[in-house]
């Protein structure tokens, strides 16, 4: 049972020396992140303001809500999912004072009930992956909303959901879309997902990916980067879209194109993501040969129908951590489904490494501040979903490079004059 608190409820407090470790391996490694702290705990920018977060909580996710507070903010977290949350690292930020409310293995009431608790102190910023808190304050806490000068989204799901908010004329305030900043898709979705996938499937099976059918479902930056790199394994790697220029450059990237109904044959291990639901469903579980591995590392846990695994099985067990083997009545072959279908590098694995999610934070980071900037000029974004500043994004890039000892060639004014020239040319 979770220990509760004032101001915080986690799995056990006990936890928190081991928590400050990982928390300070990852400090090691995000030196972008930690540069940010460094000039912003001086000026303080975000002081007066209070965030409410929800978002994975991991050693990465740590070092962004300590720099968050290093820069004068006060916050309240929750976690992104039921699953995701590591229990050492929620107990560290608890000890140190952090108003924090989750745990590894939450019900779905529970989730709801922590986000509901980070809005008790009545935030004026937001800061969501997938979009769940953003949706709650509009669902349950409208009367908060005009206290509220905007608010930051991490992933591909969310920004959807939030495009389709505004869209239908229900969103009722600004949202900076972190997740389609170049720092974070090229670099984040794909390689940060592409190797926490696979670490996740690995600790959860132990498997050879080498000579493996491995079914990818989507092709766009996450399943990318899962793809290559469980191609660069030795795997065979098939693709299922549904966006033609995706599978035609699929195709082009060395791998296999096919449909669902073709791949659920052939495959040994299915990846989902699509951000969609019901990539997987019950006439692809009866086509699975025996022994097939099936895991999703979309946000939600709708992208493999689970309902209609269980309906097709004649019994279920834990035949490892995270890793459910599941009979199928008519066949008796076994389909095993890992981290019960919620996003498989979290739920099994620690997530994206700390060097990829340096960039992602930092671009979370400064989009909160941006926020309380234009707010103490007395003015905010117009309501709807905006894109991170191009600017923003280079000078994030730039600086990680320059951590990482690289320099790179600036334009000549020459060079400059040239682009601008437009009747420049033979």
């Amino acid at each position: 049972m979770a220990n509760a608190s004032k101001n915080y409820k986690v799995k056990n407090i006990k936890l928190a020396d081991e928590g400050r470790k990982k928390i300070e391996w990852a400090e090691s490694r995000m030196p972008v992140l930690m540069a940010l702290r460094e000039k912003y705990s001086k000026s303080k920018p975000l002081t007066g303001f209070r965030i409410a977060g929800c978002l994975h909580v991991t050693k990465e996710t740590a070092v962004l809500v300590e720099t968050l507070t290093a820069a004068g903010a006060e916050v309240s977290w929750s976690g992104c999912n039921p699953l995701s949350t590591n229990d050492e690292v929620a107990a560290a930020l608890a000890a140190a004072g952090t108003s924090i409310y989750a745990w590894h293995g939450m019900s779905v009431k529970e989730f709801y009930w922590a986000i509901e608790r980070t809005l008790d102190f009545k935030p004026n910023l937001t800061l969501d992956d997938g979009a769940d808190l953003i949706f709650t304050i509009h669902n349950k806490h409208r009367k908060l909303i005009p206290e509220i000068l905007g608010g930051t989204e991490e992933t591909t799901t969310g920004v959807q959901r939030l495009r389709a908010m505004a869209d239908a004329g229900q969103l009722q305030y600004p949202i900076i879309a972190v997740n389609d900043a170049e720092t974070k898709w090229d670099f984040d979705n794909v390689y940060g997902t592409g190797q926490s996938t696979l670490d996740g499937i690995l600790r959860a099976t132990s498997i050879l990916f080498a000579g493996k059918n491995v079914v990818v479902a989507g092709y766009g930056h996450c399943g990318k980067g899962v793809a290559d790199r469980v191609k660069g394994l030795g795997a065979n790697t098939i693709v299922t879209e549904i966006k033609p220029t995706a599978a035609l450059k699929a195709t082009l990237e060395g791998h296999e194109v096919m449909t669902m109904d073709q791949a659920a044959k052939i495959g040994d291990v299915f990846i989902t993501a699509t951000g969609v639901k019901d990539v997987i469903r019950e006439r692809h579980f009866l086509s699975m040969k025996d022994g097939a591995i099936v895991c999703n590392t979309g946000h939600y846990d709708c992208e493999i129908n689970i309902p209609e695994l269980e309906k097709v099985a004649k019994g279920k067990r834990l035949i490892r951590q995270n890793n459910e083997e599941y009979t199928i009545k008519k066949s008796g072959n076994r389909v095993y489904l890992l981290a019960q279908g919620r996003l498989v590098n979290l739920a099994a694995a620690e997530g994206h490494p700390s060097e990829v999610m340096d960039m992602s934070f930092a671009n979370q980071f400064l989009s909160q501040v941006r926020l309380a900037e234009l707010a103490r000029k007395g003015k905010r974004l117009d309501v709807g979903v905006h894109d991170i500043p191009v600017t923003q994004d280079q000078d994030i890039a730039r600086l990680k490079l320059s951590t990482m000892g690289y320099k790179i060639d600036k334009l000549t004014p020459e060079q400059i004059a040239y682009m601008n020239d437009f009747s420049a040319g033979t």
